[in-house]
């Protein structure tokens, strides 16, 4: 009897009070991986898109090609800026559930993407990020009173008022604005990138998505005009093992890896494990010497775990075990580097914990100063005027019209 076809409908290994199941997860010893030259082609390096970059092995110690020159003071500031966005993660976080601001996302065990690939990165290079690389901007020097400000809408809000909680932006160090719209950042940096090439310079352009996100169309577009085009660009897919609710076997992550996406258009792919800063740090510089030397786009897949939920508005002991995260057998970046400073005499639990304590006063005192420029429940408020601003270069009748009338309704009120 022919059998009859059947439609495949992707599930996640465990649901709540199931144990977590990360058997799924195809993963490579620590050092096991060599290291190619940069200027490969696509074709002689197929092998990165399956196995696993890892420097840091399970002790604590840095093992293979890929291991970077990084100075102890390079690690121990790397560590600092983890701990810094993880402090002003927590921080965001509570203030949300304190009605100060509508809305918060974390990036709670996905730190060393953002820490270790900024670190790799030229200043000159232009970033756009996802909603969840708040690391990236603290590493350029983005204040925590600007980013605060940005989610409570207040006077000093940068985006002034326009955009939801999280949509920051930094002109002044090369970061494109967060959009809400999954994907659209990708066609914007090879757009950057082909430019950059066009001119002539040596600037690259990276850009972050999730997992779920490469189900949309805006990734496949990307792809498609990097490879063409050679866009001098680093493309990365933070595998965080969940789209809000949604399994990463809904976007395709079940058949292959992430990863393995470029290799039809001839873009190199590399799976590298995302909770190893020097694994990350030594796959971006070998993706960004490519790109420089005209070798065109890499497509890099981070393994890693999204510890807390996708938002505040999210509830995930609704769709995975509460201790997956516990689980998760590559860890958490933070404690990881700092086990391998420790290990190297660099660094100590006393040293930590004086640290966290460190920055948690810093993050307080720049909620103190933030909520001084206003809340979404106290003053001062944000100027209504400036909603008719930054459309035009020169206010149409019509709208100033509406301005005035605007203005006359509030003093009307007062």
């Amino acid at each position: 009897m022919t059998p009859k076809s059947r439609l495949h409908i992707p599930h996640p290994p465990s649901r709540p009070g199931e144990a977590p199941d990360f058997s799924y997860l195809a993963l490579s010893e620590a050092g096991a991986v060599a290291r190619p030259a940069s200027n490969v082609p696509a074709r002689e390096v197929e092998n990165l898109a399956s196995e696993l970059v890892r420097v840091l092995d399970d002790k604590g110690a840095a093992q293979g090609e890929w291991a970077p020159d990084l100075s102890a003071d390079q690690l121990r500031e790397a560590l600092r800026l983890m701990l810094l966005t993880r402090q002003y993660d927590a921080r965001m976080q509570r203030a949300q559930r304190q009605g100060k601001i509508s809305f918060y996302m974390q990036s709670l065990g996905e730190e060393a993407i953002s820490i270790a690939q900024g670190m790799a990165l030229e200043p000159g290079d232009m970033m756009f990020p996802s909603y969840r690389n708040q690391g990236l901007f603290i590493l350029r020097g983005t204040s925590l009173v600007d980013l605060m400000c940005q989610c409570l809408s207040n006077t000093r809000d940068m985006c002034k008022g326009r955009q939801m909680p999280i949509m920051y932006h930094n002109k002044q160090a090369n970061i494109f604005s967060v959009s809400g719209n999954l994907a659209t950042q990708y066609p914007h940096a090879v757009g950057w990138a082909m430019a950059s090439a066009i001119k002539g310079e040596e600037h690259i352009a990276s850009s972050w998505v999730g997992d779920g996100s490469t189900a949309e169309a805006d990734f496949h577009y990307a792809l498609t005009f990097a490879a063409v085009y050679q866009a001098p660009v680093i493309l990365n897919v933070v595998n965080n093992q969940w789209a809000i609710s949604t399994f990463q076997g809904f976007a395709g992550g079940e058949r292959r890896s992430f990863a393995a996406r470029g290799l039809g258009l001839g873009i190199p792919g590399v799976r590298v494990d995302g909770n190893d800063l020097l694994a990350v740090y030594a796959v971006t510089q070998w993706a960004a010497e490519r790109a420089r030397q005209g070798d065109g786009p890499t497509l890099i897949e981070h393994v890693t775990y999204r510890g807390g939920a996708h938002s505040t508005s999210d509830d995930p002991s609704r769709y995975r075990p509460k201790d997956e995260w516990e689980a998760f057998p590559l860890g958490d970046p933070v404690e990881r580097l700092k086990q391998y400073l420790v290990n190297e005499g660099h660094w100590s639990d006393e040293q930590h914990t004086a640290l966290i304590e460190e920055l948690k006063e810093q993050v307080n005192e720049a909620w103190k100063e933030a909520v001084s420029s206003g809340t979404m429940t106290e003053g001062p408020k944000l100027d209504v005027r400036v909603m008719f601003d930054d459309v035009y270069a020169e206010v149409p009748p019509h709208l100033e019209k509406q301005r005035q009338q605007l203005l006359a309704l509030r003093e009307a009120s007062e």
